[in-house]
This record gives C-alpha cells, structure tokens and sequence, in this order.
C-alpha cells in the first residue's frame, strides 16, 4: 500500500511563488507515473502535472504551462510542484496521486493512489 503527504500549501497573494512537495512511502517510488490533480470550489478534479517513473518526461494543463513545474526525486521518494506567477483562479485544494507504470498510457488520468490534499489559496 502506497501512502502519500502533501504539503507546502498555503495563503499567498497573485503573482507570488509557492512549492508543494508529495512525500511517498509503502512502494517502488520509482515505478509509478506521479501527478498532481486539483480541486477548486465547486468545480471538478482536474489534472495539473505529471512525470513518467523516469523523470524522462512531463505533462501539463493548458492552464498552468509556462508557471508550474513538476519534479522528482527517486532517491527521495518525492515529488514536487513548483507554482510561479500564481492567480487566484489557482486556488484549490492540490492532491498528489500516482498510478503505476505497468497501468499508465499517456492521457490516462485513472490512478492507484491518492494523498489528502493541501490547500493553496491565491488573493487578488
């Protein structure tokens, strides 16, 4: 069973920079797709980022290209999100979810794990 914590969110103003960070534990870290999905009020989940097993290669919402910028760490067992020039239609709560390599085509926004969730709120 794989467990992953989010954390890094928080209260920021528009333009200003924020880094969640998604600790994973109970599994191969380096055999899973990693991502993360948000969720604003009232709205559905919606896909933000995501990096292959490798690292190798990454994927992005229309919406947040350009400014946010997935990562990994294998030796780490972490993932990463680096928010830059944020807007208050960021706002949401920010999950961190995996699904392994073995399950995963690109596209596919199905996954095996899911982490509670950290909130991020953007001000005017």
């Amino acid at each position: 069973q794989v467990q992953l914590v989010e954390s890094g969110g928080g209260l920021v103003q528009a333009g200003d920079s924020l880094r969640l960070s998604c600790a994973a534990s109970g599994g191969t870290f380096s055999s899973y797709f990693m991502c993360w999905f948000r969720q604003a009020p009232g709205k559905e989940r919606e896909f933000v980022a995501g990096v292959i097993w490798s690292g190798g290669s990454v994927y992005y919402a229309d919406s947040v290209k350009g400014r946010f910028t997935i990562s990994r760490d294998n030796a780490k067992n972490t993932v990463s999100l680096q928010m830059n020039s944020l807007k208050p239609e960021d706002t949401a709560v920010y999950y961190c979810a995996s699904r392994h390599r073995s399950r995963w085509f690109p596209n596919s926004y199905a996954m095996d794990y899911w982490g509670k969730g950290t909130l991020v709120t953007v001000s005017s």
